[in-house]
């Protein structure tokens, strides 16, 4: 047996040479001169990458408006929503179980809470129906912030949480509020007709060409303002920044009659003589579909 010393494996000595060579003075394979220049390529390269970056933010910005939207590409014809929130638009309960509908009823309270004739009076003006609530600016002079209209609590009437404060969701006859998406600059009648609201019921499939429609089942509505209008004078719409009271118009409908134990599907559409009809390929456009559930037991 020899006693002399073990040799290194050849491969683990060409590693640490690779790593550095003591001969050369290179690090990883460069000499300090060659790391230096590499690295300093890399600090002028990411620094002409930031500031292209920032110069292409600043000159993007300057096109923008604070107040208004450069580019809109939202739907010529704004969708619509319904309170209180149900799951997946499904207002489902039971007259006799009062914690079935007591979250209903809270929401509604929750939401209206903003339209109380007070806040409304403090805070925005008594306007004139029919006509449109122009606000321009002068120039670059910006007439900002715009004023809005009173949409009062009380003029939703027997939905209004007043003269009922469960809003008739313990006598079985619901309120359901409507209302249309935001969108600025959006101005939806004409000749002083103000877009308004219907509900039907939804038509089924029960043959193979047959369809049928529920209306027996849903029974009489109740629309409040009168004729479940949109005002003219709640629009144009401004935008959150410009018009920081804006108060979304709502119509309520009532329920006068449903039947029980049974599922009623609805479905709400805005009427307009400006705006276009919603279409099959968009189904959201103009409308609101919900399924409406009222048990006895």
């Amino acid at each position: 047996m020899s006693g002399g010393k073990q040799e290194a494996p050849k491969g683990s000595g060409e590693w640490r040479e690779f790593f550095w060579n003591p001969r050369t003075h290179e690090l990883l394979g460069r000499t300090a001169a060659s790391w230096g220049l590499i690295l300093l390529f890399y600090l002028v390269f990411y620094l002409f990458l930031a500031g292209m970056f920032t110069l292409t933010m600043y000159i993007m910005l300057l096109t923008l408006d604070d107040y208004q939207p450069t580019w809109q590409d939202r739907l010529a014809t704004p969708g619509m929503m319904i309170r209180p929130r149900g799951n997946q638009l499904e207002l489902s309960y039971s007259l006799s179980e009062t914690q079935s509908w007591e979250g209903l009823v809270q929401n509604l309270d929750s939401f209206l809470s903003p339209y109380n004739d007070n806040q409304q009076v403090q805070m925005n003006d008594n306007c004139s129906p029919d006509q449109y609530f122009i606000q321009e600016d002068s120039g670059e002079v910006r007439n900002n912030p715009k004023r809005s209209c009173q949409f009062n609590r009380s003029m939703l009437e027997d939905c209004s949480g007043f003269p009922d404060r469960f809003y008739g969701y313990s006598r079985g006859q619901p309120c359901v509020l409507i209302k249309l998406n935001r969108v600025i600059g959006m101005l939806p009648g004409k000749d002083g007709q103000s877009p308004f609201v219907t509900c039907a019921a939804k038509s089924h499939k029960v043959g193979e060409d047959e369809w049928r429609e529920d209306g027996d089942k849903m029974g009489p509505l109740a629309y409040f303002p009168a004729n479940g209008t949109f005002n003219l004078m709640y629009y144009p719409y401004y935008g959150k920044r410009a018009q920081v009271n804006y108060t979304q118009p709502l119509v309520a409908v009532k329920f006068l009659n449903a039947s029980l134990n049974t599922d009623i599907d609805v479905e709400c559409k805005i009427t307009s003589n400006t705006l276009a009809p919603g279409s099959e390929r968009d189904k959201f456009a103009g409308r609101v579909s919900f399924k409406l559930r009222i048990d006895d037991k």
